[in-house]
């Protein structure tokens, strides 16, 4: 959180001098700092290095960012590793809903959807989820009032008897349940709405500042030996030994952590549209199956949705027109077509046939989809994830691992593990902070930052291009640059302040 006092704490190893620039302890950084040379200290040839020159701004703005956006990090990092643990604590509350026993032979999907319909006539079914494993119940997604904006009512129907087994409000193309539901929105708004998603992107807006920073200040830093860079060292006592687990520990979690901010950027409120913007100009845009019936053919919406009590053809239907062949054969017309493992139909609308799409995003990923005719059965469309842009299926990866379904527990257990390294980084930083409380020898209470003035000693040739990168970075991620301007502003503002009230005590016409 703070740079060491060069009157306190000497390093046993440099001695006094080398505690200047020792230690940045910063509860933010997933990183712990350098030691490396005094930012002073002038190269052979008597001129300082371009390091030399560029740590002290490095080590300002790393305690700066640390001091002012480590509780957003932390509530972050709380609520996101309690969400990472939610994928199996859903299992547990929801029992009764998600499992049944296994029966002898299931129930055709029309038979299922009925069920749901009946259940809750009032209901509009959307999608269904058929059981996708011995014991899983089926999954029928309705619009209803019944549940908020954005959600679906889940119905969970026993695939072998067509029991409905109880209902949820379901949430996203995971199908997240109320638990993981409520952590998640903790996670992304703290429940306050569209307002409260800027603490989400300020938060991932400078998790990968604070974190590559910290990992040049901690790899820069002088050491006894090899293994002090991935370990903490051993015999290290009191606040040393803190930063040798803040640092090391740091290390190992760096480049999880970036990669949890640039994911976590991609459908932020700000930086998510420009990324958007870049994407699609690299052609990287996600694709999508096109389900438009040529000519109006096929369901009309009427309301059948799949529950029809005789595959392909309708209640109302005195001849052809309004042909449905059902949801059962629009799933045989999908694994005919290579579609294997868990699937999600989304019934016809007016104008549109059956869409039916993989879900399965374990490694390797079964993300196919495939549009049917609901008039004939026949595939109209189809989507090979293998056929998505690169830059596509990067961004799915990258988003699936941020939510926690890319790998299954795996990835899960990975969240939690990088979740508990940033609480404990962070935590590390604070109690460095308090081991340099004050004492009768020195009354401040806080470290203090490199001095100000840091910039002044960059050479032109580094700083030049370094001004230019922090405003292009700063437009693309708004809430970073406009941060960072008000970081400078106050800091201006407080050396103003402060050079006022040193040529006030230092004028003699000065009176009390």
């Amino acid at each position: 959180m703070a740079i060491d006092d060069p009157l306190k704490d000497a390093d046993p190893i440099k001695g006094t001098d080398a505690t200047v620039s020792d230690t940045l302890t910063d509860p933010a950084t997933p990183t712990a700092p350098s030691t490396g040379a005094d930012p002073a200290t002038p190269t052979p040839t008597g001129t300082p290095s371009a390091w030399s020159s560029l740590r002290p701004l490095v080590l300002r703005l790393h305690f700066y960012a640390g001091v002012l956006i480590a509780p957003f990090l932390l509530v972050a990092a709380v609520s996101g590793l309690l969400y990472s643990l939610s994928f199996q604590a859903e299992k547990v509350v929801y029992r009764q809903e998600l499992r049944v026993p296994v029966g002898d032979r299931a129930l055709p999907l029309s038979t299922q959807v009925n069920a749901a319909r009946t259940a809750h006539p009032d209901g509009k079914v959307t999608s269904v989820r058929p059981s996708s494993e011995d014991g899983a119940t089926t999954r029928v997604l309705m619009s209803t009032p019944e549940v908020g904006e954005g959600k679906s009512l889940a119905v969970f129907v026993d695939p072998y008897t067509a029991e409905v087994r109880g209902q949820l409000a379901s949430y996203g193309s995971s199908g997240a349940l109320p638990l993981r539901t409520w952590l998640s929105e903790l996670h992304r708004h703290l429940h306050l709405g569209e307002p409260g998603r800027l603490y989400s992107e300020l938060a991932a807006s400078w998790l990968w500042v604070v974190a590559l920073g910290g990992l040049v200040l901690w790899l820069a830093r002088r050491r006894t030996s090899k293994r002090a860079l991935i370990l903490p060292e051993s015999g290290a006592t009191g606040r040393r030994r803190t930063l040798t687990l803040h640092g090391s520990l740091g290390l190992w979690a760096v480049t999880g952590l970036v990669l949890l901010s640039a994911t976590g950027l991609t459908w932020s409120t700000y930086a998510g549209a420009n990324i958007g913007k870049v994407q699609d100009q690299l052609g990287g845009s996600t694709p999508t199956v096109s389900a438009t019936l040529d000519g109006g053919t096929g369901s009309t919406g009427g309301g059948h949705e799949g529950h029809e009590d005789m595959p392909g053809m309708t209640d109302d239907m005195p001849g052809m027109e309004g042909m449905d062949v059902g949801v059962d054969l629009a799933v045989v017309a999908a694994r005919q077509a290579g579609l294997d493992g868990p699937l999600q139909v989304t019934l016809p609308t007016e104008g549109t046939g059956y869409v039916v799409a993989q879900t399965d995003t374990q490694f390797p990923v079964r993300l196919d989809s495939v549009a049917v005719d609901p008039a004939n059965g026949m595939v109209i469309d189809e989507l090979r994830f293998a056929d998505y842009p690169v830059l596509a299926q990067l961004t799915r990866f990258g988003i699936d691992a941020h939510m926690g379904v890319f790998l299954g527990l795996v990835n899960q257990l990975a969240l939690a593990a990088l979740a508990l390294s940033l609480i404990l980084i962070i935590l590390w930083g604070y109690r460095m902070w308090w081991q340099r409380r004050p004492t009768q020898e020195r009354k401040t209470g806080v470290g203090r930052p490199m001095a100000r003035g840091a910039w002044r000693r960059v050479p032109l040739k580094v700083l030049l291009p370094l001004a230019a990168v922090t405003a292009v970075v700063g437009w693309f991620v708004p809430l970073l640059g406009i941060s960072l301007l008000a970081f400078l502003l106050l800091d201006g503002a407080l050396g103003l302040s402060a050079r006022t009230r040193t040529r006030a005590r230092q004028d003699p016409k000065t009176t009390a």
